[in-house]
């Protein structure tokens, strides 16, 4: 990990050394955000792009896509418009101009507000289900309106299906409550149809809620977002609040007062208290509470339902320590204030956790990680590798016969915990190799020879196991120490980000705070050479799952880099893995002819046929048909939802660490929800496999 860091302190160095006096001289700050993050891209992106011609169409298309990619306020005329900026982005992006910026800002503010004018408008009148009628929602086939009744037309067609979706459902309500009570009042059609047309549009006033908080430097983000990803999907710019949500992912903590906050209609609600938070161990909130006034200590409340939720949940938060006063309407209507001492809220659901799993009177561990966490500013703290330590040994002293970890659905995190963590299960040795931006190639090491589990290993992944979750199962799969088992492949993510900071860039602060870019600077590769860039990691152990035939990964990913490879390291093999390719083999004949898996299967190629058809009806009797025919589709795979395994799990409490009926009752819904896992199972039995020559040696030495 050292070269990795050493590379960004030399990198901000050279731009903090280099960068001209010009940039500080730009009294505009989307000017200047242009210019720092576009000589950041050119200098210290991985594989920079020439920015030209083509540069300026692929920005133009993305653009106009991410703004209005479903063509609901854009009429053709905007777009051609538009048009004579398209192979002029570049030389905009070279000048700090924000002239195309400025145009499609402005038209889309009124075209919104179009909109907003006509919508309530389109709702007032019944909608007829029983004309034959249908909407196309393959946005990129759906032209532009040409006219603003055009337009109309487009959000009426989208209003009536919402309301027909509601209008089932009711229908379907009244039914049971018939069928229920005998003396139930029914309502009419006509009634029904009112009220899931008032569904329809109290939706559509919470969706314009939602754009309304919405500012101009949140749609600049967004063009400064389709340039940086034109260089690479990873590349990103951070506003000055998104690089704080990052800095919370990425160490699954963050100070405040442990309550998540849904806006809506002018009213700042409590919709879930965290476990473990502030707000849980007092007992001060319960979920439907509303948020009305937000004071610090020694200042005067300040009304939140006018703000923006961002702005409001920054008066609420704060260090560890301080105070925040809160004017609260309880659900039951009373209105008192309370006071919440601040503290660290860790987020449990993004930590690892274990459990026990028995099977013919032998146990076996189960390690569950959904990502690779670090707290970058607390190197004290707990992180990823720690934790998994901490689990291994717990597992050991329960004398399990061997290891499963969970990498599926783990994006990555912190490259230092993915090199920890494969060295408590090898000697020593190199774990990946980096090349960095000029071609300076870097192998980071596990350098620490003891061994903290050597018994039996299989890791699990899936399609979206990504990042450092490959740099572990790569590393693990080319010292043979595990067995992968999943999907064909994991993401195929095998490039390193590193976030600058621009306010180290400028000196000065009248520009205000600039945020941060997330920059590809690094592409790592196995240590037998090859990439998972694209390639991913391919399992020794294929299994099926609903989602095998849909493409998504790093190759489905709009401008990733490409696939290559460098020169292998140094490395042994693991010598204790004898029963490798058995288990494997033994594994490929038990899923042949599983029905669970056939099942599978098939349900998987309906999931992919689905994937082309995007119209949908607006008939009420068609919409009917299709429901019934879904549902018995879905009648052939209730076997895959009712699954339960035969294998026993126990989840371990940490000594010395209290538990209360919260915690448990959550540990308990996690262990019922292992117990439906199929793939489970089979990683057990892998297990077996891989123990059976070991477990002949025991029995022969007990004789």
């Amino acid at each position: 990990m050292k070269p990795v860091r050493f590379f960004v302190t030399a990198f901000c160095f050279l731009i903090l050394t280099g960068s001209s006096s010009k940039l500080v001289d730009k009294p505009d700050k989307d000017k200047l955000l242009i210019e720092v993050i576009t000589y950041v891209m050119e200098r210290g992106h991985y594989d920079p792009k020439d920015i030209n011609d083509d540069f300026s169409e692929h920005v133009f298309n993305s653009y106009i896509e991410g703004i209005d990619g479903q063509r609901r306020f854009f009429l053709q005329s905007d777009i051609n418009n538009f048009r004579r900026f398209k192979s002029e982005i570049d030389d905009q992006i070279r000048m700090s101009d924000i002239s195309f910026f400025n145009l499609t800002y402005d038209r889309l503010m009124a075209r919104m507000s179009q909109v907003k004018s006509f919508y309530s408008e389109l709702l007032d009148e019944p909608f007829d289900f029983s004309i034959k009628d249908s909407i196309n929602l393959k946005f990129e086939e759906i032209p532009y309106a040409k006219t603003l009744n055009g337009l109309k037309d487009l959000w009426r067609k989208r209003f009536k299906l919402s309301t027909l979706e509601y209008f089932s459902d009711l229908v379907d309500q009244e039914d049971f409550e018939i069928e229920k009570d005998s003396t139930y009042q029914v309502k009419s059609i006509i009634v029904m149809e009112e009220e899931a047309r008032s569904k329809t549009k109290e939706n559509i006033e919470n969706y314009f809620d939602v754009f309304d908080d919405i500012e101009r430097k949140d749609w600049f983000s967004i063009y400064i977002n389709t340039i940086t990803l034109e260089f690479d999907p990873h590349s990103n710019y951070f506003a000055p609040d998104d690089k704080e949500r990052f800095d919370q992912n990425i160490s699954g903590k963050f100070e405040g007062i442990g309550a998540r906050l849904q806006k809506k209609d002018q009213e700042v609600k409590i919709v879930e208290v965290i476990v473990g938070g502030p707000v849980w161990k007092a007992k001060a909130l319960e979920v439907g509470d509303v948020i009305l006034k937000v004071a610090q200590k020694d200042e005067d409340p300040l009304e939140i339902g006018p703000m923006r939720l961002n702005d409001a949940v920054k008066l609420i938060k704060g260090p560890k320590g301080t105070q925040v006063f809160l004017t609260v309407k309880r659900v039951s209507g009373v209105v008192e204030e309370v006071i919440i001492n601040r503290d660290v809220v860790e987020l449990e659901e993004s930590y690892a956790k274990s459990s026990i799993i028995k099977k013919n009177g032998k146990s076996y561990g189960f390690i569950e990680l959904p990502k690779f966490y670090i707290d970058f500013k607390d190197q004290n703290s707990r992180n990823a590798a720690s934790d998994i330590k901490k689990e291994l040994e717990i597992l050991k002293k329960k004398n399990v016969s061997g290891v499963i970890m969970d990498l599926r659905n783990n994006g990555g995190g912190s490259l230092k915990t993915v090199v920890d963590i494969t060295g408590f299960f090898i000697d020593e040795g190199p774990v990946v190799q980096v090349k960095s931006t000029g071609g300076k190639k870097d192998i980071l090491y596990d350098e620490d020879p003891s061994v903290v589990w050597d018994g039996s290993l299989v890791i699990m992944v899936n399609k979206f196991s990504a990042s450092a979750s490959e740099i572990l199962a790569a590393a693990l799969q080319d010292y043979k120490r595990a067995i992968i088992l999943g999907s064909k492949q994991t993401f195929g993510k095998g490039t390193v980000q590193n976030v600058i900071d621009l306010n180290r860039i400028i000196s000065g602060g009248t520009h205000g705070d600039l945020g941060a870019v997330k920059l590809t600077t690094d592409k790592f590769y196995r240590i037998n050479g090859g990439s998972t860039q694209l390639e991913g990691v391919k399992s020794d152990i294929i299994v099926k799952n609903q989602y095998s035939y849909i493409e998504m990964g790093e190759k489905d990913q709009d401008n990733p880099l490409a696939w290559d490879s460098i020169e292998p390291a140094s490395y042994r093999q693991w010598s204790n893995q004898i029963n490798y390719d058995y288990a494997i083999s033994q594994s490929a004949k038990r899923l042949k002819d599983n029905p669970y898996i056939q099942l599978l299967e098939k349900q998987a190629r309906g999931i992919e046929n689905q994937q082309d058809d995007f119209t949908y009806t607006l008939n009420y009797q068609d919409y009917l048909n299709e429901q019934e025919a879904n549902r018995k589709i879905s009648e052939k795979f209730i076997e895959l939802k009712d699954y339960k395994s035969e294998l026993t799990f126990e989840w371990t409490p940490e000594a010395g660490v209290d538990q209360d009926e919260v915690v448990k009752e959550r540990k308990r819904r996690w262990i019922e929800s292992l117990q439906q896992d199929f793939y489970i199972d089979e990683a057990v039995s892998i297990l077996e496999d891989l123990n059976i020559n070991l477990d002949n040696s025991v029995a022969q030495v007990k004789k």
